[in-house]
């Protein structure tokens, strides 16, 4: 979307940050890995072809995407900083941190549609950054922000047009959407997955926020 372009999310765990050129090479490596394939349900594609789905991606006024960067590397337990408004963001120190996932709202619909919803996607691509609560920072980061009464157009999204659809084998994750408030609302049998929605009153409490900062005048900028 253009309307994170240039902006970083982050907490003392993650620092989400907008899918730009530099992180293509590095996401089709991930990708071309079968496990994360099925488990992302996405088809192969070629470099070019990753670079021209970045591009569209970043316009796309459907799709808010973000790369997932941990704060610090698994060897230097002790690096990670609170959040600070003061703190000092550059590209350099964002490319210092390890690049780890990426986590997604897909948008059907318009906001004032019957059928409107934000189907939430995350994935940890490293292995050895799995099963440390980075998914669940990213995912509550990213549902922060989106819902958030000042989020820029075409959001915020009301709560309840979360969505998740998860395969039906995919224990952790499906255990991780519950955490946040979702329940399991549907069965798909033919795609072998579940549709989880967020509901009120579930949950183990309220998303986390973290700080937003907005990079302006940097390489690789949407320009209108």
């Amino acid at each position: 979307m253009r309307c994170n372009a240039n902006t970083i999310i982050f907490d003392r765990d993650v620092v989400l940050v907008p899918y730009r050129e530099e992180h293509v090479a590095k996401y089709h490596e991930w990708m071309t890995s079968s496990e994360l394939r099925e488990l992302t349900a996405s088809e192969p594609l070629t470099l070019d072809e990753e670079y021209e789905m970045q591009r569209k991606w970043q316009v796309d006024e459907d799709k808010l995407t973000f790369i997932i960067h941990s704060r610090r590397p698994l060897s230097e337990p002790s690096a990670a900083e609170e959040p600070s408004p003061e703190m000092k963001w550059d590209w350099d120190a964002l490319r210092a941190m390890p690049m780890v996932g990426d986590v997604n709202l897909f948008l059907k619909e318009s906001p004032e549609d019957e059928y409107f919803e934000a189907e939430a996607e995350i994935m940890i691509a490293e292995p050895t950054y799995r099963r440390h609560g980075l998914a669940r920072a990213a995912l509550e980061l990213l549902l922060s922000y989106a819902a958030a009464p000042d989020a820029p157009a075409p959001l915020p999204v009301p709560r309840t047009r979360f969505v998740a659809r998860i395969g039906a084998e995919n224990a952790p994750s499906i255990a991780l959407f519950e955490k946040l408030g979702f329940v399991v609302t549907k069965r798909v049998e033919v795609f072998g997955e579940v549709e989880m929605r967020w509901k009120e009153g579930r949950g183990e409490g309220e998303w986390r926020k973290g700080e937003r900062v907005e990079l302006r005048d940097v390489e690789g900028s949407v320009q209108d």
